[in-house]
């Protein structure tokens, strides 16, 4: 009977072990593969989408915050893998295992991209600055290899269902067993104990479930979650925070943690002071659209040529609106705006003279003085305008880098920024199994002919060659 995880089947791979290539190697561990044929030249944006710059070199030779850590990370699909690859960020050696029939799930979904539909995209996003080792955890000799790794490891990271590691042979007592030192991070969507501790479960079905889409959207329509996964990529960081935390407990005490991070757990941290202000009160939120229960005007407003988005959290901003930004004192002085307690209630009117006032001139006309005034505001953008601003581009934070066979393709920096132990430079999300050699000689010190061995009884899948040793 197949193992299953996260609703998909651990299937027996099939598929023959690509070929390694190991390249030069980046700080923390990542092979920086280019492509076959040598670096290629910059492919052109798609229609729409904003050129993008070659990476900028961290500084030679400074150091990196997770220099020495070795993640083995079992993880598919986004919490877990966002994790792992902000470890990689801060210098972690991260060796994704995956299974050879066309490992992590994540690679199929759409859009794709390659010659040959190779990947997708958020894939490549999600898995930066890591090691692909192609594993058949089904098979005794891939276990083996598995814990192996495990027995060099700093941290260990999972999200397949309650059960299966320890079904592998792979759970967290017997690997902490054989490295005491070990940090055990399980992702899941309920947590591995509780009453839903054997439910699958997804980022929309746990903001569904925790009251998340009942703080959002309009108050005549219905709930509604959030545009990206904002469950899963939360997740991901707090277990990130786990792994840090419990890095620094060992430093401390000598030895490793089992640890666990949930969706549904993070979804009720992600209800903010909602959640608070009902457990105090009783009184439940309610739905809001653009605007505030709190503090007006608050929400989308309409200039001549464009919307932007007016966040009026006091009354010495809605003076300096209605003053410098406006040109409408009056406003300010009219008992029914004068105070947040009197703007709330009259919110539409207000809005109305605003609109009024906005529509006689451009969008960056009205941005330019509420900047001026201190008046917090922004323009309210499409995906593909939010992308090629300036402000995106002054923060240096997309980039293009060498995909070991795709070429370039692009990058989002991580969002921390580091001075004394900058961010490694990235290096691209690899193929499936890119470094299965390079990993059983340099980390496990296997020769040639354990490796072919190995692969004669299929620990790499059924039908892969010996990998080419190094």
């Amino acid at each position: 009977m197949p193992v299953t995880f996260e609703g998909d089947e651990y299937r027996m791979p099939t598929d023959p072990l690509p070929p390694a290539s190991p390249g030069p190697r980046a700080p923390g561990g990542c092979a920086a593969s280019p492509s076959p044929s040598g670096p290629q030249p910059h492919r052109p944006a798609p229609s729409g989408a904003p050129p993008l710059p070659a990476h900028t070199p961290r500084p030679p030779g400074a150091p990196v915050a997770l220099d020495g850590i070795r993640v083995v990370d079992f993880s598919h699909f986004l919490a877990g893998p966002l994790a792992t690859m902000l470890l990689g960020d801060l210098g972690a050696d991260v060796v994704k295992i995956e299974k050879p029939d066309g490992g992590d799930d994540f690679r199929t979904f759409r859009p794709r991209v390659g010659p040959d539909d190779d990947v997708s995209a958020a894939f490549i996003w999600a898995n930066r600055n890591k090691r692909s080792i192609a594993l058949d955890l089904k098979r005794p000799e891939g276990r083996q290899v598995a814990l192996d790794l495990a027995a060099t490891a700093d941290v260990v990271v999972e999200n397949f269902s309650a059960g299966v590691m320890a079904s592998l042979g792979l759970g967290y007592d017997t690997l902490a067993a054989l490295n005491p030192r070990l940090v055990y991070c399980a992702v899941s969507a309920y947590g591995r104990s509780g009453p839903d501790a054997d439910r699958l479960g997804f980022d929309p079905i746990v903001q569904a479930e925790t009251g998340f889409m009942s703080l959002t959207g309009h108050p005549d329509g219905e709930p509604t979650r959030s545009g990206p996964a904002i469950m899963d990529m939360s997740t991901g960081m707090m277990a990130c925070n786990a792994v840090l935390g419990a890095l620094m407990a060992r430093h401390s005490h000598g030895v490793g943690q089992y640890l666990e991070v949930s969706l549904f757990d993070t979804a009720t941290l992600m209800l903010g002071f909602h959640a608070a202000n009902y457990l105090v009160t009783g009184v439940p939120h309610r739905r809001m659209g653009n605007t505030s229960s709190d503090a007006a005007p608050v929400g989308v407003f309409h200039a001549a040529d464009g919307p932007l988005y007016l966040a009026v959290a006091n009354d010495r901003i809605f003076r300096r609106l209605a003053t410098d930004v406006l040109g409408r004192p009056e406003l300010a002085d009219d008992p029914d705006f004068a105070q947040a307690s009197a703007r709330v209630p009259n919110r539409l009117r207000l809005a109305a003279e605003l609109e009024a006032v906005l529509a006689t001139a451009p969008r960056q006309h009205w941005l330019d003085r509420m900047r001026a005034a201190g008046v917090p505001a922004g323009a309210v953008r499409t995906l593909d305008e939010g992308l090629g601003s300036a402000e995106m581009a002054g923060r240096n934070t997309l980039s293009r880098i060498e995909h070991p066979t795709l070429g370039p393709l692009p990058n989002m920096a991580p969002p921390f920024r580091l001075t004394g132990t900058p961010v490694v430079d990235p290096v691209a999300a690899p193929t499936v199994g890119q470094h299965t050699a390079e990993i059983l000689t340099d980390v496990l010190g296997y020769g040639p002919d354990r490796i072919a061995a190995l692969a004669r009884a299929g620990a790499f899948g059924p039908h892969a060659p010996s990998p080419t040793v190094p």
